[in-house]
C-alpha cells in the first residue's frame, strides 16, 4: 500500500481539526473532522482558491438551517427540503464545488433541538469553520506535493507503454483486441497527464528566478505531452490499417519498420537527455541517420509505393496515412529536442528525477 502526500496529508488535517475543537471546548469536535476532509485540495493554490468558496458554502449552510429551523422546525422532510434550497443556492452562485460541505452544516445544525439552538447552531458553524481552516494550513505548511517529479514519470512511463506497442504493431506482431485496449487505457493516462501538468502549473513560487525557471519547464512538458499524443496517434494508425500494413512488399515494410525504430529510440533518448542520464556525445540528430534527411525520406517511400503498385495490387492510400503520423510524430520529437538543448544549453538547469521509482 502506497501513501501519497494527500492521504497523509488528509490525516493531519483531521488530527489538527480535532485537537483545536477539543482545545477550544466545542461540544461535538466531530464536525470539525469531517470539515477538514472536504476542504483538503490536492495543490496549496487549488486551497487558497477554495477557502473563501468553503467558508461561503459554511455560511451558506448554517443560515439556511438556522431559517428553516426557526420557522418550520426540525422535522426530516424540512431537512430535505432545505437540503434542495441550499443546492440550488450554491449552483445558482456556481459554488458546486463546496456543496458537499454546506449540507454538511446544514445537517449538523438543524439536527439540533431545544432552546438553546440559536447558541449550538453558531457553535456548529465555528466547529466546522475550525475544521476548514485547519485544512488549509495543513495544506500550506507540510509536504508540498512534487507534482513535477509525478507528471515526469508518468510521462515516460505512458511514453514506454506506446512505444512498445509501435514495436509490436509495427512489426505485425500485436493481438488486435488486446492493442485496441490498451489504446483506450492509453487515452485515459493522457487525461491523467493533463491534470498533472494543470496542478503542476498552478503550483506558484515565491521568488522570480524559480518563478522563470518553472516557465521554462512548463514549455518543455507541454511538448512532451504534444510529443506523447503525437505517438497514440501513429499507433491508432497503425492499428486502424493493420491489415493494409500486412499486404506491403517485404521490402517497404522493412523500410517502415526500420524508420519507426530510428524514431521510437530517438524519443527514449529524448527522455533520458532531459534528466541528464544520457552522454552528450551518445546523442543525435534525427535528420543526420545514414545521411537522409527527411524530404529524401519521402522521396524514397514515394518511388517505392510506385512500383510495388505496378508490381502488386495494392492500395496506397491508408499507407500515406501511417506515414504522415509519422512525419508529424519526428517534427514533434525535433521540436522536444531543441527545446531541451535551450534550457540545458543557455539556462544550465539540471533536472534531478529518478525513473526507477513507481509510477504509479
Amino acid at each position: 500500500m502506497k501513501l501519497g502526500a494527500r492521504i497523509i496529508k488528509t490525516g493531519l488535517a483531521i488530527v489538527a481539526a480535532l485537537f483545536v475543537a477539543n482545545l477550544l471546548n466545542m461540544p461535538t469536535p466531530v464536525f470539525a473532522g469531517i470539515a477538514a476532509i472536504f476542504a483538503i485540495q490536492p495543490s496549496i493554490y487549488r486551497s487558497y482558491l477554495t477557502i473563501v468558496e468553503q467558508i461561503q458554502g459554511n455560511f451558506i449552510g448554517a443560515a439556511i438551517a438556522v431559517l428553516f429551523g426557526l420557522m418550520f422546525g426540525h422535522d426530516y422532510l424540512i431537512v430535505g427540503f432545505a437540503a434542495v434550497i441550499t443546492i440550488g443556492i450554491m449552483t445558482k452562485l456556481k459554488l458546486e464545488k463546496v456543496i458537499s460541505l454546506a449540507l454538511v452544516t446544514l445537517i449538523a445544525i438543524m439536527e439540533i433541538q431545544g432552546d438553546d439552538f440559536l447558541t449550538f447552531a453558531l457553535i456548529r458553524f465555528l466547529t466546522i469553520l475550525i475544521g476548514v481552516l485547519a485544512a488549509f494550513l495543513v495544506n500550506l505548511m507540510f509536504i508540498p506535493p512534487k507534482y513535477e517529479t509525478k507528471l515526469f514519470r508518468k510521462i515516460h512511463h505512458t511514453q514506454d507503454e506506446i512505444i512498445r506497442w509501435i514495436r509490436l504493431t509495427g512489426r505485425l506482431a500485436s493481438e488486435h483486441s488486446a492493442t485496441k485496449e490498451s489504446i483506450e487505457n492509453l487515452k485515459e493516462e493522457l487525461t491523467k497527464i493533463d491534470n498533472l501538468y494543470s496542478l503542476y502549473k498552478e503550483e506558484r513560487s515565491y521568488f522570480k528566478s524559480i518563478t522563470r525557471s518553472k516557465i521554462r519547464k512548463l514549455v518543455v512538458y507541454r511538448q512532451m505531452i504534444a510529443t506523447t499524443r503525437s505517438s497514440l496517434d501513429v499507433l491508432q494508425r497503425l492499428h486502424r490499417y493493420e491489415n493494409e500494413m500486412t499486404q506491403l512488399p517485404e521490402h517497404l515494410l522493412m523500410m517502415i519498420q526500420e524508420r519507426f525504430d530510428f524514431v521510437l529510440t530517438y524519443h527514449e533518448q529524448l527522455h533520458l537527455k532531459y534528466v541528464g542520464k544520457l552522454k552528450p556525445e551518445l546523442s543525435f540528430d534525427i535528420e543526420d541517420i545514414e545521411a537522409i534527411h527527411r524530404q529524401e525520406v519521402m522521396e524514397i517511400f514515394v518511388n517505392e509505393i510506385a512500383k510495388a503498385k505496378e508490381e502488386e495490387d495494392f492500395s496506397s492510400y491508408h499507407l500515406l496515412h501511417v506515414l504522415s503520423s509519422l512525419l508529424y510524430y519526428e517534427e514533434q520529437l525535433e521540436h522536444l529536442d531543441r527545446l531541451i538543448v535551450s534550457r540545458q544549453k543557455f539556462h544550465k538547469e539540471k533536472t534531478k528525477i529518478e525513473l526507477e521509482e513507481d509510477y504509479s
